[in-house]
């Protein structure tokens, strides 16, 4: 069993800045890569960033620039700090590890992103 627990989301001010936490647990035998994804309403999933065990990273391009990701693999997590924060960046977002040697991908259970006057 593997359980992503994440925290962070809420809502905030255009032009504000949150942080996004996903903490993996249970039977891990190592983690390839640690990624956020977001879902917004009527929308597709889409990849926000990705972090690889050896630190190479990889951004959408709406949010270069203004998001960063982050692991700390000593406590199988994972941030995403958001600035500049945007109406168009409101969703879900979801934590994502992939495992090895399995590949087993895994998903936490979403928390909201809400970016509102």
């Amino acid at each position: 069993q593997v359980q992503l627990v994440e925290s962070g989301g809420g809502l905030v001010q255009p032009g504000g800045s949150l942080r996004l936490s996903c903490a993996a647990s249970g039977s891990i035998s190592s983690i390839y890569t640690m990624g956020w994804y977001r879902q917004a309403p009527g929308k597709q999933r889409e990849m926000v960033a990705v972090i690889t065990s050896g630190g190479n990273t990889n951004y959408a391009d709406s949010v270069k620039g203004r998001f960063t990701i982050s692991r700390d693999n000593a406590k199988n997590t994972v941030y995403l700090q958001m600035n500049s924060l945007k109406p168009e960046d409101t969703a879900v977002y979801y934590c994502n590890i992939i495992v090895v040697p399995s590949l087993y991908t895994y998903w936490g259970q979403g928390t909201q992103v809400t970016v509102s006057l």
